[in-house]
C-alpha cells in the first residue's frame, strides 16, 4: 500500500512485512533448483558437464543476493510482502523526492502513548518511522513530520510555563529526544565493504575474472588495483567529511530552565521544545560569546546575536522579545526571525526584561525552546551536508540510455561471434563463450565512475580555491546550462557602503537637497539618529551602513545607554525608548523615543509606504521622491508623532499600528548606493555569454531601473506596470519619466518586449497571479521592484516552470527562498572586498586567509632578498601543507560556516565573480562529461570489432599489450578531466545532452573511418604473411597481423582522445592543457618509435615483430589520414550543431502559450 507523506523531500512511502527467512524468494527456489540439480541432472550429465551448470546456478544465486543489496525494490519485492494496513507492517519503502538522495527502507515503530489527565488516563497507538534524522509519525492516512510547537500564537508562548509535572517531561523526552546531534560514525571497513557491493565495483571484479581466464594477468592486475585504490580513497573522503560534522555538537553548556515550578540547572542537550530557558552571554571578567544551544524564541529581553555560522550575515543580528505583538497571530519563523534565536548562534550581548512575569536567576533573557536537535536551523544546515552526496555528474537517464545504445551494437559483435563459433564444432565453447562475455562487458570501463567523478571534484576544489563553497555537487553540471541569471541589487550588485546625501524638505514650490546638518530641521536630525536599529557591540558601533552613514552624516553621537546626542550645536538629546524593527512585508520601522520629558514616536521606511500613514501628503511629495529615485538614489520617507504624556511602561507597550498612523512628514533622507567595481563587468560578460539577466530587488522601481541600465540588464527603454490611480480602471505600462504610457494587455506582452526593457513592482506581481497571467508575462521581465521575499521566490518558481534554468545570487538572509528554488542558488556571505582585480589574484587572497592568519613575511613588503627568501618558504611550506592534508582527487570537505542553509552554493565574497566562476566550472563539467562519453562510445565500438570480427581471424592482443593499452587510456581520460576552465565566457554553449544527433552522428563518422583504416592495416599486413593460419582459440603469439593490429588500436585510441577533446572556448585547447599535450606528443613519439623498430628492445617486450620497411611508413601515414578525416569531420559537426542558445522571446511566448491554453 501507498501512503502520502506531508513533507517536500519524501514522494511516498510503501508499506511492507518481512517475510522468514526460510521463506525469501532468494532462499527457497534455489533450494529446490539446488536439490533438482542433485536428483536429476548429477545422475545423467557428464561430471564436468554436471558442474558447469551448478557453477551457472551459483552463479545466478549470487547475482540474485547481489541485487537484493543493490536496488531497495528488489530487495522489498524477495524478502517482504505488501501490506495494506500499517499496524501489519514491519517496514516502509520511502520514495524520497527527485534530487533528495535515493530510496532507502527504515524500520516502522509501534508504541503505545499514554493521553489525558490524571483521572483518565488512555492508551492510544502510535505508528512512525525516522527517516534522515527526521520522525515521521502516522496520522490520517498520512505520515506527516513529527511537529515540533512552532506554530503557535503569540498568546500560547507569552502564557508558556514550562513542564509543571515529571510525567509530561518524560512524554516531551520521549517525543521529541534528547538535543543531540547522533549520526553513526562507520568504520573504514565498513564503508569499503560498501562500495565493494556497488554494482559497477561488482561488475569490474567479473571483468577483471574474464580476462584472467583469458590469460590477461598483468592487465587484470592493474585493473583491479585502479580500482580499489580509487575506491579507498573515496572512503577516506567520506570517512573524512563525516569526522568533520561529528565535530558539531550541541553547546553542552549548563543553562537555568524552568521546571515544575522552579528554576533548574540542566545541560544544553537536555533542553525539550516547550522549555521555559534563561539565555544570555555570561557575565564577569570570563565571559564569552556563547553559543545558542536550540532555537528558542524570546519572551522577555533583548539579545544581540552573532549568525554567520549559519546564514553568512556578518552584521550582527537584534533580537527582540515578543511584547507588544498581537498575541492572536501565529508565529512564522521566516517572517518572525527577530524574535527568534537559532541554535548555533552566538549571544555577543543581551538586556533582561525586568518587568517580566517570571524572573530568571542569573539576568538572562527569558525565551522558550521551539525546536530542538537535527530540526534546529544549524541541525536542517547539518542534513543538508550529510545528505546531500549524491555523485551525480549529468543526466542520469541520458548515460543510461547512451550505454543501452553501446550495448546494442555489443550484442550484435557478440552475436556474431557465436553464431560463427558455433559454425565450427572443434572450436572450445568455453573460450567462446568467454570472448561474447567479454565482448559485452567492454561496453563499460573501469576508468568510466572515477574519470566522471574526478570531473566534478576538480570543479569543486576549483570552486573552493576560490571561496565558493558546494553543499550539493549535482547542481554543478546545471550550472553549465543557466540561460537565466536573476541578482538581488543591494549588497549583491550595489556595495554595502552607503553614502548620506543630504535631506529634501519638500517646502514651497521647488525641492532642494540639503546636507548641512546646521541648516536641516530639529526634528529631522533626531529622526535619523534615533530612528534605528543600531547597537553596541564590545564597545563598536555595529548595524546597518545606511543607518551607520546617516549617523554619520547628520554628525551626532550614539551611546551605549540608546541615547542620541549632537556633536555640535544645541539640539536635544533623543533617548530610544522602544524599537519597532524594520519588516520586508511593512516596508517600515518606528521608534518610540523620549526628549526632555515628551514622547514621541519616529518613523522612516519607503515613501509609497508611509504616504499612506501621513496626516497631510505634501503636493510634490511624489514628484520629488521619484526625481532622486530615478538618479539611483535611495529615499527613505523620514516621519513623527508626537505622543500624549504616558508612563515609561505605557509607551513601551504601545502597538506598532497606533505608533505608526497619523504621522507629520519631515522630509526625504537621500543616500547614494554605489555599485561594487565589478558588477557591471561581470553582466556584461554574463550577458555576452548568452544569458538573460534579471534584477529582482526589494527597491523602489526607478532606483532598480537606473542601476540596472548602469549593469547592463536594461538596454533598450524602460517600461514600469503601475497599478491604476486618479480612478483609472487597470494597469498601464509606464515610463520612468511618464512621457509614454501604454495600457497592460496580456496577449501584447511579446510586442512591447521587442522594443521596450520591463519592469514590475509587487503590485503589478499581486496583479498578475491573481489573474493567471504570470506564466504568460514573467519570462520578458527584466526588473522586479519592491518584491518581499516571498515574491522573489514565486518569480524563480515561475522561470522554471516556463523551462527556464536559473542562477540567483543573492545574499543569505532576505533571499533564502529565491536561492532555494533556483537551479543554481549562490548566496553571498561575509561579504570583504578581495584585493586585486583577477580571478586567481581573488582566489588566492581567499586561499590564504582561510587557512592561517598572514604571517609578518606575508604582510610585510619584500624589501630584501630575505623576505624574499622567507615568502618562498612560507609557500613551500603551504604547498607541502595541501599536499599532506587532501589528495587532490576527493571532493574537499565542506564545514559549517563555509557553507550557509541559505544555498547550495556559497561565496565569501564581495562581489558577483563567483556567478561566473561557477557558470564556468558549469560548462567545464558539461563538456568534459560529454567528450568522456563520446571516447567511450567510440573506443567501444571499436573494442567490439577487435574482440570479434578480427578475433575469429586470429587477432589477439599479449598481456603487456593491453596493460600499456589500459595506461594510456587511464592517463589520458585523468588529463582531460583535469582541463582547466576559460577565464572568460563564451557566447557559445555547450551541448547539454549526451544523448544527441550531434554525438551520435559524430561516433558513427569517426567510428567508420576507425574501421576503414583498421581493415586496410589488417589486409595490408596479412598480404606480407598469406601462408600463415591461425587458430582463434590458440594461445597469443606474435606475428604481423597481431604487431600492425596493436599498434593500429593504438593510434586509434590516441585519435579518439585528440579529436574529441572539447577545449576553446570553454577549457584549456590541447596546447595549453600541458600533461594532456606531453601525454599526445610522447604518445605520438611512442607509435613512431615501435613502427619503425628503433628500440628492437622495447618491441621485444612488448612481443612486436618487426614490419617490414613500407609498411611502417605506410602504417604512420595512414594513421595520420584518418586523423586528419576525424579531426575535419568533428569539427564539421561542431559548426553544423552549435550548443543549445537560451529561449528567445518568441520561443518563450509560444511556450506559455501552450501552457495557458
Amino acid at each position: 500500500m501507498e501512503l502520502d507523506v506531508d513533507a517536500k523531500t519524501i514522494k511516498r512511502v510503501e508499506l511492507y512485512r518481512w517475510r522468514g527467512v526460510a521463506w525469501q524468494l532468494d532462499v527457497w527456489p534455489f533450494v529446490l533448483l539446488y536439490v533438482a540439480w542433485a536428483l536429476l541432472l548429477l545422475p545423467q550429465l557428464d561430471f564436468m558437464d554436471a558442474v558447469i551448470v551448478l557453477l551457472g546456478l551459483a552463479l545466478l544465486h549470487i547475482l540474485v543476493v547481489l541485487f537484493t543489496a543493490w536496488s531497495v525494490d528488489f530487495r522489498c519485492f524477495m524478502h517482504a510482502s505488501k501490506v495494506n494496513r500499517v499496524r501489519e507492517a514491519d517496514v516502509v519503502k520511502v520514495v524520497p523526492a527527485k534530487f533528495s538522495g535515493s530510496k532507502e527502507v527504515v524500520p516502522l515503530v509501534h508504541t503505545t502513548l499514554e493521553v489525558g489527565s490524571k483521572n483518565s488516563i488512555s492508551s492510544q497507538p502510535e505508528h512512525s518511522f525516522e527517516f534522515r534524522k527526521q520522525k515521521f509519525i502516522f496520522s490520517d492516512d498520512t505520515f506527516r513530520k513529527l511537529l515540533y510547537p512552532s506554530k503557535e500564537t503569540f498568546g500560547v508562548y507569552s502564557r508558556s510555563s514550562g513542564y509543571g509535572t515529571d510525567a509530561k517531561e518524560k512524554a516531551a523526552l520521549g517525543k521529541w529526544g534528547r538535543n543531540v546531534f547522533e549520526f553513526p560514525q562507520p568504520t573504514f571497513q565498513k564503508l569499503m565493504k560498501e562500495h565493494c557491493m556497488e554494482p559497477f565495483f561488482v561488475f569490474q571484479v567479473f571483468c577483471v575474472g574474464l580476462w584472467c581466464l583469458d590469460e590477461y594477468w598483468y592487465y587484470s592486475i592493474f585493473t583491479l588495483f585502479m580500482l580499489i585504490l580509487f575506491e579507498s580513497t573515496v572512503v577516506k573522503s567520506r570517512l573524512k567529511t563525516l569526522a568533520e560534522l561529528r565535530r558539531v555538537r550541541v553547546d553542552s553548556q549548563t543553562i537555568h530552565v524552568y521546571r515544575t515550578g522552579k528554576w533548574l540547572k540542566l545541560s544544553g542537550v537536555d533542553l525539550l521544545p516547550g522549555d521555559l530557558v534563561s539565555i544570555g552571554r555570561a557575565t564577569g571578567q570570563t565571559s564569552e560569546e556563547r553559543t545558542v544551544p536550540a532555537d528558542m524564541l524570546l519572551l522577555a529581553g533583548t539579545a544581540i546575536a552573532n549568525e554567520a555560522l549559519l546564514t553568512g550575515e556578518s552584521t550582527p543580528q537584534w533580537k527582540v522579545s515578543i511584547v507588544g505583538r498581537d498575541m492572536e497571530e501565529k508565529l512564522s519563523i521566516r517572517k518572525d526571525k527577530a524574535h527568534v534565536l537559532f541554535g548555533g548562534t552566538k549571544i555577543l550581548q543581551h538586556t533582561p526584561d525586568k518587568a517580566s512575569h517570571l524572573k530568571t536567576p542569573d539576568g538572562g533573557c527569558l525565551a522558550v525552546v521551539l525546536r530542538t536537535g537535527f530540526e534546529t536551523s544549524q541541525g536542517k544546515l547539518m542534513r543538508t551536508i550529510l545528505f546531500s552526496t549524491e555523485r551525480v555528474t549529468a543526466n542520469n537517464w541520458e548515460s543510461g540510455l547512451f550505454i543501452l545504445f553501446l550495448v546494442f551494437f555489443a550484442l550484435v559483435a557478440a552475436g556474431y561471434v557465436l553464431k560463427q563459433g558455433l559454425e565450427h564444432p572443434t572450436r572450445s565453447k568455453f573460450k567462446l563463450f568467454l570472448n561474447c562475455s567479454m565482448i559485452i562487458t567492454s561496453v563499460i570501463p573501469p576508468e568510466l565512475p572515477m574519470e566522471l567523478s574526478i570531473a566534478v571534484n576538480t570543479s569543486l576544489i576549483a570552486l573552493v580555491r576560490r571561496g565558493i563553497y558546494c553543499t550539493e555537487p549535482f547542481r554543478i553540471p546545471f550550472a553549465g546550462k543557466v540561460d537565466t541569471c536573476c541578482f538581488d541589487k543591494t549588497g549583491t550588485l550595489t556595495s554595502d557602503d552607503m553614502e548620506f546625501l543630504g535631506v529634501c524638505n519638500v517646502e514651497g514650490k521647488g525641492s532642494h537637497l540639503e546636507s548641512d546638518p546646521t541648516k536641516l530641521l530639529d526634528r529631522t536630525l533626531q529622526i535619523l539618529a534615533a530612528c534605528h536599529a543600531l547597537v553596541f557591540v564590545d564597545n563598536k558601533l555595529v548595524g546597518d551602513p545606511l543607518e551607520k552613514a546617516a549617523l554619520k552624516g547628520v554628525d551626532w553621537s550614539y551611546t551605549a545607554d540608546e541615547k542620541a546626542v549632537a556633536r555640535r550645536g544645541s539640539v536635544p538629546a533623543v533617548q530610544i525608548i522602544q524599537r519597532h524593527h524594520f519588516s520586508s512585508s511593512l516596508k517600515r520601522m518606528s521608534t518610540v523615543v523620549r526628549i526632555d520629558e515628551n514622547f514621541l514616536a519616529f518613523t522612516k521606511g519607503a515613501p509609497e509606504t508611509i504616504q499612506e500613514r501621513l496626516v497631510h501628503v505634501p503636493e510634490s511629495y511624489v514628484h520629488t521622491y521619484k526625481t532622486y529615485t530615478r538618479q539611483g538614489a535611495r529615499v527613505l520617507a523620514l516621519a513623527y508623532k508626537v505622543l500624549p504624556d504616558i508612563p515609561v511602561g505605557e509607551a513601551r507597550s504601545l502597538e506598532r499600528q497606533s505608533v505608526e498612523s497619523d504621522l507629520v512628514f519631515c522630509g526625504f533622507a537621500v543616500f547614494a548606493c554605489p555599485l561594487r567595481k565589478d558588477s557591471a563587468s561581470v553582466l556584461k560578460d554574463l550577458k555576452d555569454s548568452s544569458h538573460d539577466l534579471v534584477m529582482i530587488t526589494g527597491d523602489q522601481a526607478l532606483t532598480a531601473c537606473h542601476v540596472a541600465g548602469q549593469v547592463h540588464i536594461v538596454s533598450q527603454p524602460v517600461l514600469i506596470l503601475t497599478p491604476p490611480s486618479n480612478g483609472q480602471d487597470g494597469f498601464n505600462w509606464l515610463s520612468p519619466d511618464e512621457e509614454t504610457k501604454i495600457a497592460y494587455e496580456v496577449e501584447k506582452i511579446q510586442i512591447l518586449a521587442d522594443n521596450y526593457d520591463l519592469c514590475v513592482s509587487g503590485d503589478g506581481l499581486a496583479m498578475l497571479q491573481r489573474t493567471g497571467a504570470l506564466e504568460p508575462v514573467l519570462p520578458f521581465v527584466k526588473v522586479y521592484a519592491r518584491v518581499a521575499p516571498d515574491h522573489k521566490e514565486l518569480i524563480l518558481i515561475t522561470l522554471k516552470d516556463v523551462g527556464r534554468t536559473t542562477l540567483m545570487c543573492g545574499d543569505g538572509t532576505n533571499d533564502v527562498g529565491a536561492l532555494k528554488q533556483a537551479h543554481v542558488g549562490v548566496a553571498l556571505l561575509n561579504a570583504v572586498e578581495v584585493p586585486g582585480k583577477s580571478p586567481s589574484a581573488s582566489s588566492s587572497t581567499v586561499t590564504v586567509k582561510r587557512q592561517r592568519a598572514p604571517t609578518s613575511s606575508q604582510t610585510s613588503r619584500p624589501n630584501s632578498a630575505a623576505s624574499r627568501a622567507e615568502q618562498q618558504k612560507q609557500k613551500l611550506k603551504q604547498m607541502m601543507d595541501e599536499m599532506n592534508s587532501d589528495d587532490g582527487r576527493s571532493a574537499p570537505v565542506v564545514r559549517l560556516g563555509d557553507a550557509s542553509m541559505a544555498s547550495a552554493f556559497t561565496a565569501k565574497h564581495a562581489s558577483v565573480q563567483p556567478t561566473a566562476d561557477i557558470i564556468r566550472q558549469g560548462r567545464s563539467t558539461l563538456v568534459t562529461t560529454l567528450q568522456m562519453f563520446k571516447i567511450l562510445g567510440l573506443n567501444c565500438l571499436s573494442t567490439a570489432y577487435v574482440l570479434s570480427v578480427m578475433y575469429l581471424d586470429g587477432v589477439k592482443l599479449g598481456d603487456v599489450q593491453a596493460t600499456i593499452s589500459g595506461l594510456f587510456t587511464a592517463a589520458f581520460f585523468l588529463f582531460i578531466s583535469n582541463a582547466r576552465p576559460l577565464s572568460t565566457l563564451s557566447a557559445q554553449r555547450p551541448h547539454p545532452n549526451i544523448f544527441s544527433a550531434y554525438v551520435i552522428i559524430s561516433m558513427l563518422g569517426q567510428f567508420a573511418m576507425h574501421l576503414c583504416f583498421l581493415v586496410s592495416v589488417v589486409r595490408a599486413a596479412e598480404s606480407y604473411m598469406p601462408e600463415e593460419c591461425v587458430e582463434p582459440d590458440s594461445d597469443f603469439t606474435p606475428n604481423l597481423v597481431n604487431t600492425v593490429s596493436y599498434m593500429a588500436n593504438m593510434m586509434i585510441q590516441v585519435a579518439t582522445f585528440a579529436v574529441n577533446y572539447i577545449g576553446h572556448p570553454f577549457n584549456q585547447s590541447i596546447r595549453e592543457n600541458k600533461p594532456f599535450f606531453y601525454a599526445l606528443t610522447a604518445a605520438a613519439l611512442f607509435f613512431t618509435t615501435i613502427s619503425s623498430d628503433l628500440l628492437r628492445d622495447l618491441n621485444d617486450w612488448l612481443r612486436l615483430v618487426p614490419l617490414p620497411k613500407p609498411l611502417g611508413w605506410k602504417l604512420l601515414l595512414w594513421a595520420g589520414m584518418m586523423s586528419l578525416g576525424c579531426f575535419v569531420w568533428e569539427r564539421l559537426l561542431r559548426a553544423l550543431f552549435p550548443g543549445r542558445r537560451p529561449l528567445t522571446r518568441s520561443k518563450a511566448s509560444s511556450n506559455v502559450d501552450k501552457k495557458v491554453q
